[in-house]
């Protein structure tokens, strides 16, 4: 049993994704990111940089004590390693998968995120911002598009790569971006969109919507930390 910390963002998304696409089994403690949930004593002590996801291992292959594990692609890496599943044994493949892993997580996910963070969140619409992570989204979709040219998957086979990368293009409407602007990426977006374990997984969203609270109070939980707020 997998227990994984969790809320609705396309990291969150990553990790139900992949439990699903391999049938391993797994419960959800929600962590609610809007009231502050990523702060409490207890899930720090999993995930020190206040971020989910994150995961406890029960039953580590080793036979040992739990394992956690924070950061969303070191936990598709740890959980790919454990199963033997999603990642190429062979070495040429698995540095494909795995230089797309990375890509991710250091470019499409943190560029779409400043996207959505001044075009939806920010209290001042700053027209430079806005632009400079709009036009950088559109570069890394069109960077994936030809990837995906002569391609069904990032890697070759579906594998870790495409489950990091699908969530951070669910939102492409939210990014300006269009899909039908790139061709082999929609194509790419719609065969993962309809694999049962990836209508399984966003399905599981459905039970942890809740009220809402302020737009001011979330953003400053969410916007607002720094280095005091970690000493403190």
């Amino acid at each position: 049993m997998i227990e994984v910390y969790y809320w609705t963002t396309p990291n969150g998304h990553k990790i139900t994704m992949f439990l699903e696409e391999v049938g391993v089994p797994y419960t959800l403690i929600p962590i609610n990111i809007g009231a502050g949930d990523q702060f409490k004593p207890e899930f720090l002590k999993i995930a020190p940089n206040n971020r989910i996801p994150a995961i406890v291992d029960r039953e580590p292959v080793d036979g040992g004590e739990p394992i956690s594990v924070f950061e969303s692609g070191a936990i598709l890496l740890y959980l790919a390693e454990k199963t033997g599943k999603l990642i190429p044994a062979e070495i040429r493949d698995r540095v494909e998968v795995l230089q797309w892993l990375f890509w991710q997580m250091g470019g499409l996910g943190p560029m779409a995120g400043q996207n959505h963070h001044f075009s939806q969140y920010a209290p001042e619409k700053i027209p430079y911002a806005i632009a400079r992570y709009v036009n950088e989204t559109g570069r890394l979709y069109a960077v994936l598009n030809r990837r995906l040219s002569d391609r069904e998957f990032v890697g070759g086979d579906y594998s870790i790569a495409d489950i990091a990368i699908y969530p951070w293009i669910v939102p492409h409407a939210l990014q300006s971006q269009k899909l039908e602007d790139f061709e082999h990426l929609q194509r790419w977006f719609e065969a993962i969109k309809a694999r049962p374990a990836t209508i399984r997984a966003y399905e599981q969203a459905e039970a942890f919507k809740t009220q809402a609270i302020s737009i001011e109070e979330s953003r400053n939980l969410l916007f607002n930390q720094s280095a005091k707020t970690v000493n403190d």
